[in-house]
């Protein structure tokens, strides 16, 4: 689940082509931050979380060696896609949740990957709690940041992950194919809302482009 990358885009005038010719190079940060506001970026967040849901519910029966192997590296590339997004953050204060949430993912995900906690009861422990976590610094960037855009479509996100995690704490899966399914269910749905996040974001940008065609504040 991807936050959306902070206000909306800048429309103030920015430099013209001939003048941005000879502007310096951007540093690291400025490149990180330009990725983490692409609606791309946002995209690849949601493929990332789709694609695994799919896998795990297209192969049922798959052991809980495979599903770990899976979750695992869905919360690591998760995390490694949350920490770009903290770059695209206006003010740095507001960073610190994402930041919190990208190393937290990256963390779950090495333990998921660690052959001692692959059991049902710590995979199960290990997802809920990041994904209520999650939800939880979610809700509360998209009702502490006044100029979120699309704040509403971030709030869903952040309730769904909210409810995902404790229905995945709360119910007991006595079973790999039962805790497949119902990680598998939550992934697909959390990753379509975060598909309808990357696409209204992108029309965000657009409108911004439109506005002012000239502006600093290019995405992809």
């Amino acid at each position: 689940m991807t936050e959306s990358r902070g206000p909306a885009p800048r429309t103030e005038p920015g430099p013209r082509p001939e003048e941005a010719v000879s502007a310096p190079p951007a540093d690291a940060e400025e490149l990180l931050a330009g990725l983490g506001r692409s609606w791309t970026w946002i995209l690849g967040s949601a493929i990332t979380t789709l694609v695994p849901g799919v896998l795990v519910l297209v192969w049922p029966d798959e052991t809980l060696h495979i599903l770990a192997v899976l979750i695992g590296l869905y919360l690591v590339v998760t995390g490694g896609f949350r920490f770009v997004a903290v770059f695209g953050r206006e003010e740095h204060g507001e960073r610190i949740p994402g930041l919190l949430l990208s190393i937290l993912f990256v963390l779950a995900g090495v333990l998921c990957l660690r052959n001692p906690l692959q059991t049902i009861a710590a995979l199960s422990l290990i997802v809920g709690v990041v994904w209520l976590a999650s939800g939880m610094l979610t809700a509360y960037t998209a009702i502490a940041t006044k100029a979120l855009p699309h704040r509403g479509v971030v709030f869903c996100a952040a309730a769904l992950g909210i409810v995902a995690g404790v229905v995945v704490l709360a119910l007991p899966t006595e079973s790999a194919r039962a805790l497949t399914r119902l990680l598998g269910l939550w992934l697909v749905l959390l990753g379509v809302i975060e598909l309808v996040l990357a696409f209204a974001w992108r029309a965000a940008l657009r409108r911004a482009r439109a506005a002012d065609p000239y502006g600093s504040a290019r995405s992809t």
